[in-house]
């Protein structure tokens, strides 16, 4: 890798870490709420997390059974999905 490739990586990845640390984990976007997806863990009371977090993408299950495709916070703006406290909703 070149200087340029190099400084391309660390500002993306700068870039990401700051669009996740937006993020306050409610798992509202998860489905907490109605039918949660079954990977959605509770930290604590207002805290959720992804068990599976880097692979979470895809075809998933819900608590009930239910198949969802797991998408993006970036489609949830782009589409306008967002629940209402949720902090990414400034982008949209």
């Amino acid at each position: 890798m070149n200087v340029d490739d190099l400084r391309y990586e660390k500002y993306t990845t700068d870039e990401e870490q700051k669009f996740e640390s937006i993020c306050k984990r409610c798992g509202e976007c998860c489905g907490k709420m109605d039918d949660p997806c079954e990977n959605l863990k509770k930290r604590d009371v207002d805290e959720s997390f992804c068990a599976i977090y880097p692979d979470r993408f895809g075809q998933r299950k819900t608590v009930s059974g239910n198949t969802f495709r797991c998408v993006s916070i970036r489609d949830h703006i782009t589409q306008q999905t967002l629940r209402p406290n949720c902090s990414y909703r400034r982008f949209i």
